[in-house]
C-alpha cells in the first residue's frame, strides 16, 4: 500500500510518519482487504490539529475520516478510530460486494464546477445575465457501481450525494440523503 503523509503549513517529522503508517496499516488490515493507497493530511485550525485521512480500496470504495485534537498524535488517533469504525461497520457489505464484482470499478471522466453563491442585501442590483459565475473548474471521476455500492460509497465518504454510472442500466444515476434521513435514488 502506498502512503502519502503531508502537512499543510506545518512540518511533519519522520517519527509521526512512521507512527501513522504503522497504526493505519494495523487498523485497515483488520477490516479491509487489498487497500491500494492512503492519503493523510495534517493541518492546524486555531488551537487544534486536524487530521484528514482518505483510504482507497481495490473495490473502488473510498473511506474518509477527520479527527480534531489539541495534539497532533491525538488528532491522528481520533481520525484512525473513525476510519476503523467505518470499515468495521461496512466490512460485511464490502466483502459481499467484492464477491459479486468480477471486474474492478471503472471510472469515467467528467467536469466539476464550483459556482459563486448569490449572497447580499435585498436591494442588490440584478445580474445582467443568468449565466452563473464559475469560480473553479476541475476534472472528476464518475464510478461505475451498483446502486448498493453507490449508497455504501456515499456513506463511507460522508457525502450528501453521489453521481455514478449504474452497472445494471449503463446510465448516469444519483443517490442522495433526504431530509428525513432516508436515501433517495434518481434513475432518469
Amino acid at each position: 500500500m502506498q502512503y502519502q503523509i503531508s502537512g499543510k503549513q506545518i512540518d511533519i517529522g519522520e517519527a509521526l510518519q512512521t507512527y501513522v503508517r504503522n497504526e493505519l496499516a494495523n487498523a485497515i488490515k483488520k477490516y479491509a482487504e487489498r487497500p491500494t493507497n492512503a492519503q493523510v493530511v495534517f493541518s492546524k485550525s486555531a488551537h487544534e490539529y486536524v487530521c484528514e485521512a482518505t483510504v482507497h480500496l481495490s473495490t473502488g470504495l473510498t473511506a474518509q475520516a477527520k479527527g480534531y485534537a489539541t495534539e497532533i498524535y491525538s488528532s491522528f488517533d481520533t481520525c484512525a478510530e473513525k476510519m476503523e469504525k467505518q470499515l468495521r461497520r461496512y466490512k460485511r457489505r464490502l466483502k459481499d460486494h467484492q464477491k459479486e464484482r468480477v471486474q474492478p470499478v471503472e471510472f469515467s471522466g467528467a467536469s466539476s464546477y464550483i459556482l459563486a453563491s448569490e449572497t447580499g442585501a435585498a436591494d442588490e442590483v440584478e445580474p445582467e445575465s443568468l449565466q452563473p459565475i464559475i469560480i473553479a473548474e476541475m476534472e472528476t471521476n464518475i464510478q461505475s457501481l451498483s446502486v448498493g455500492e453507490a449508497v455504501m460509497q456515499m456513506e463511507l465518504a460522508g457525502a450528501p450525494l453521489l453521481v455514478f454510472r449504474n452497472d445494471g442500466k449503463n446510465g448516469l444515476n444519483v443517490v442522495y440523503r433526504r431530509d428525513d434521513g432516508n436515501i433517495g435514488w434518481i434513475d432518469p
